[in-house]
C-alpha cells in the first residue's frame, strides 16, 4: 500500500516539525532493547536484559523474526497524517514540565466545576492524548477505532474505563457498560476483539475489595480461620506473597457484606457469560497487592464456573514485577490442571511500583517488588516461557503485554521453536494503544496476533484514569524513544518523496 501523501500547503508544516530537536535521552541510533512502559499503563524505563539468562533466553537463536528497522515496512498502513498525529503527541508528552503541568491541572479544583479553563483544557486534552491514547468517548466510536486498528492488521482489548466505585448502584452502572462492550463486539469483524477488559474495582466496591483481602490473608496465616462464604477457587497466595497489610485479625464480614461481595460476584458472573455468548475472553486486570487477593478470588470462581471445553474464557492477569508472581502463577496453573479448567493468562510487568513501595516502606516491610529491573525482566521472561511450554501441552492461554522489544524477540523466537505456530489463537501479545506501535506491526508482520489495549469512554472519567498511570509511574509517557526515532525516519522519507514528486 502506497503511503498518503499530505497537500503541498502541510508540507512547510513537516520541514518545521524535522527542525525540532526530540529532547530525548536516546541516541539519534534505535536501540532494540530500549523500553517502554508496558500494557498495564505504567511501568519503569527498561534498559537492556542482562545476565544471567533466563529459561526464555535459552531459546533465543539469531534470527531475523522480528524487524522494527524497516519504517517504511512497519508504517505500511498508517497514513501521513495519522503518522505525523501521533508524532506530535508522542513529542509532546516526552516533555515532563508539561506533562506535569496537565497532571496539576486535571487535579486541581479548577476542574470540579464548569469554568473557561476547564473547558478548554478537556478540548485541548480531547484532541490530543486523549485521541491518541484512547479509543473514543463511548462505545460506537471505540467499535470505529477497533475496525481502523484491524485494518491496519492488530486487533483491539477493548477496554471500558471505568474503576474504583463506592457503591452498588456505581457498580451496576458500570456492569451496564461493560455488557455493552461486549454486545458492540460481537457486532464487529470476526476476531477484530482479541478480549473485552474489566477491572473488579469497577463492579465491587473498593471498601468490600479491602475487607475481603484482608480476610483471605488472615486464613492464609491461619489455615483453620473459617470464611464461611469463600467458594472454590485457586490457590491465591504463594509462601513469599506479601501478608503485611493484615496487621490484626479482621472482623467477619457483615451480612450486608456478604450480600454485596454476592451481587460483586454475580457481576462478574453475567459479565463471563456475556463473554461465553460471544466466544470473547474476558481479561481481568491486576491492581495493587491490598486488593489483589479478592480480585484473584473472584476471577479464579469465574473462571472455574466458565472456562469449559478447553475454551479459556476468563483471563487473569499476573505482574512480574511482584516477587511471588512465579509461584503463585504455578500454584494457580497446577490447581487448574488438577481440576481440568483451562486458564488463560495476561503476562504484564506492573502498574503500582510507587504505590508499593511506600506502604511497604510505611509499614517497616521489604516491598514487594523486585530489586532491580533486571530481576523484573527475568520474572517475566520465565512466566513467558511457562506460560508458552503450557500451550504446548494442553488448552491454557496467554496474552503476552509488553513494550520490551528483547521480551517480545525472545517470545517469539520460544513460540516457534515450541512449535506454536503463528497465528495460534492461544497466543496473543499485546500493547498499549498510541504507544509501541513498531514493536506491535513488528509482531503482526512476523505472523503473531497482536492486540493494541484500548481504553475508551467519557473525556472526564478516562483523562484521571490516564493521569493515575502516569502519577504511578512517568515511565508512561516519556519513553517512547524507539516509536518517535522511528516515526520521525518514516515521515522524512515521505517527505523527501514528496517533495520529488512536487517538483518532478
Amino acid at each position: 500500500m502506497a503511503p498518503k501523501l499530505l497537500p503541498p500547503k502541510q508540507l512547510q508544516n513537516l520541514r518545521f516539525f524535522f527542525t525540532r530537536s526530540l529532547r530525548t535521552s536516546s541516541s539519534s541510533s534505535i536501540s532494540t532493547s530500549a523500553a517502554v512502559s508496558p500494557l498495564n499503563l505504567a511501568e519503569r524505563p527498561e534498559p537492556a536484559i542482562q545476565k544471567p539468562l533466563t529459561a526464555i533466553q535459552d531459546h533465543a537463536k539469531p534470527s531475523s523474526i522480528l524487524d522494527i528497522h524497516d519504517h517504511q515496512k512497519l508504517f505500511s498502513n498508517v497514513p501521513t497524517s495519522k503518522l505525523l498525529h501521533a508524532s506530535s503527541n508522542l513529542y509532546l508528552a516526552s516533555i515532563s514540565p508539561m506533562v506535569d503541568f496537565g497532571m496539576w491541572v486535571m487535579n486541581s479544583r479548577l476542574m470540579e466545576t464548569d469554568n473557561i479553563l476547564r473547558a478548554a483544557m478537556m478540548k485541548t486534552v480531547r484532541h490530543t492524548f486523549f485521541e491518541h491514547f484512547c479509543a473514543g468517548e463511548d462505545v460506537v466510536e471505540a467499535g470505529r477505532c477497533i475496525k481502523k486498528v484491524n485494518e491496519s492488521g492488530l486487533r483491539g482489548m477493548l477496554v471500558f474505563a471505568v474503576e474504583y466505585t463506592g457503591d452498588n448502584d456505581a457498580c451496576d452502572q458500570n456492569l451496564k457498560g461493560f455488557l455493552d462492550t461486549v454486545q458492540s463486539a460481537m457486532s464487529l469483524p470476526p476476531s477484530s476483539v482479541s478480549s473485552v477488559v474489566v477491572k473488579i474495582t469497577a463492579i465491587c466496591p473498593l471498601s468490600l475489595l479491602e475487607r475481603v483481602s484482608d480476610l483471605l490473608r488472615w486464613q492464609q496465616r491461619h489455615p483453620s480461620f473459617n470464611l464461611p462464604w469463600k467458594q472454590n477457587s485457586f490457590p491465591l497466595f504463594s509462601d513469599s506473597s506479601p501478608l503485611y497489610h493484615t496487621i490484626e485479625k479482621p472482623e467477619p464480614l457483615t451480612p450486608q457484606e456478604e450480600h454485596d461481595l454476592q451481587l460483586g460476584q454475580e457481576r462478574l458472573w453475567k459479565l463471563s457469560e456475556k463473554s461465553v455468548q460471544a466466544n470473547i475472553p474476558l481479561t481481568v486486570d491486576a491492581e495493587n497487592t491490598a486488593i489483589q487477593p479478592a480480585i484473584d478470588y473472584l476471577t479464579y470462581s469465574a473462571a472455574i464456573k466458565y472456562n469449559k471445553d478447553d475454551n479459556p474464557i476468563v483471563y487473569g492477569t499476573i505482574q512480574a514485577y511482584l516477587k511471588d508472581a512465579k509461584e503463585r502463577l504455578l500454584l494457580a496453573t497446577k490447581a487448574a490442571d488438577k481440576m481440568r479448567v483451562p486458564m488463560g493468562f495476561k503476562v504484564v510487568r506492573g502498574a503500582y511500583m510507587s504505590r508499593e513501595s511506600k506502604l511497604a516502606s510505611a509499614l517497616g516491610y521489604d516491598s514487594p517488588i523486585h530489586n532491580s529491573i533486571q530481576e523484573t525482566h527475568a520474572c517475566y521472561n520465565d512466566c513467558a516461557s511457562f506460560m508458552l511450554e503450557k500451550i504446548t501441552n494442553r488448552s491454557d492461554a496467554v496474552i503476552l503485554a509488553t513494550h520490551n522489544v528483547e521480551s517480545g524477540r525472545l517470545a517469539a523466537r520460544k513460540a516457534l521453536d515450541l512449535g506454536i505456530g503463528r497465528g495460534n489463537p492461544k497466543l496473543e501479545f499485546a500493547q498499549l494503544y498510541g504507544m509501541s506501535d513498531s514493536l506491535s506491526f513488528g509482531l503482526s508482520n512476523a505472523g503473531f496476533l497482536v492486540s493494541k489495549y484500548m481504553p475508551y469512554g467519557p473525556v472526564d472519567k478516562v483523562i484521571p484514569y490516564l493521569l493515575r498511570r502516569a502519577e504511578e509511574n512517568r515511565g508512561l509517557l516519556s519513553t517512547s524513544s524507539i516509536d518517535k526515532e522511528l516515526m520521525r525516519k518514516e515521515l522524512k522519507r515521505r517527505l523527501k518523496a514528496a517533495i520529488f514528486r512536487s517538483e518532478s
